[in-house]
């Protein structure tokens, strides 16, 4: 099959590489899409290599078709139109999943479109759903509102009757996120947020790590929840431990892809309350995927620098076999 390589300047390029096959409780799928993720170019950079046992091709969501099954996979599944969380593999022709990480296609989501959503709504609903509890009423902040994560956290933060604010750094972005619901829109090269929100925000879904810590901690509210998924500005940062104690703040830190398969806090766990309590909301409208740009595999070059640049807002799209 053909997967996307990368050579020893960074560079991308097709390969041809074995199919893999589907092991114990696995599936294998002939993809439609991959979804273009920032961890993508971390991985590219040598900077977040995937977990032991995972292909070193790039891709962490897919959509595609059932293809073959592995032993002790339900045979209801071959055929079916899926899309998946995955933890590697996704830029390629066909890509071995866990069966407890697949997902229905929602109604109304074509199956490219599908691509999307995996690991966004994974993201988003286990952060700011499952750990910081986000309710009806209170004010989401979402760093990044124009990126993937961003865009689909407005998205669910409207849906659960949330204020939700975000900040940007263009204009054109700005604009995309109010259209998606955004209550307010901060330009963090124009504006301080932290100044803007002080004390006012319950749950902050954050992207840059170090740099925005001590200003996160600020613009909480009293039980606010800060939580990390990104380290975009940094490793390390200072906060006044007092105003965090003062406020009864958590500081909660979260990825997706190194956790385990399986049990609490797994992956399966967050697909499951994902098409469980997410889905619905896609069918109904709330949620809907964001897509930028849809290009061929072979340029997944393009696309990653795409997703890196100001002109894009949601998801890039990679498609096998198009030309």
């Amino acid at each position: 099959m053909e997967a996307v390589a990368v050579g020893d300047d960074q560079s991308l390029s097709m390969a041809r590489v074995p199919t893999p096959a589907p092991g114990s409780g696995e599936v294998l799928v002939h993809v439609a899409a991959a979804g273009v993720n920032r961890a993508d170019l971390l991985q590219r950079r040598g900077l977040y290599p995937p977990p032991p046992g995972i292909s070193d091709v790039m891709g962490l969501e897919v959509s595609g078709t059932v293809a073959a099954l592995g032993d002790g996979a339900d045979e209801a599944l071959l055929g079916r139109a899926v899309c998946a969380l995955i933890a590697g593999g996704g830029y390629a022709e066909y890509v071995v999943v866990p069966a407890a990480q697949l997902l229905p296609v929602p109604e109304g989501v074509s199956l490219v479109e599908a691509a999307a959503l995996p690991e966004v709504a994974s993201t988003v609903w286990s952060t700011i759903v499952m750990d910081a509890g986000l309710e009806a009423g209170e004010t989401l902040l979402v760093h990044g509102g124009g990126g993937g994560i961003g865009t689909h956290a407005i998205q669910v933060g409207k849906a659960l009757g949330a204020t939700v604010v975000v900040t940007v750094g263009s204009e054109g972005k700005a604009k995309r996120c109010r259209e998606l619901g955004a209550d307010v829109v901060i330009n963090y090269r124009e504006q301080d947020f932290a100044a803007e929100l002080a004390g006012r925000v319950d749950v902050i879904l954050d992207n840059m790590g170090g740099s925005y810590l001590s200003r996160n901690v600020d613009a909480l509210a009293v039980g606010g929840r800060l939580v990390i998924i990104g380290m975009q500005g940094g490793l390390t940062g200072e906060v006044n431990v007092g105003a965090l104690i003062g406020k009864r703040a958590r500081v909660i830190g979260l990825n997706v892809r190194n956790r385990p398969l399986d049990g609490p806090g797994s992956k399966a766990e967050i697909v499951a309350a994902v098409a469980a309590d997410e889905w619905p909301l896609v069918e109904r409208g709330l949620i809907r995927p964001v897509v930028s740009t849809v290009l061929p595999l072979a340029e997944a070059e393009r696309g990653q620098a795409l997703l890196d640049s100001a002109d894009s807002v949601g998801k890039v799209l990679l498609v096998p076999g198009a030309r």
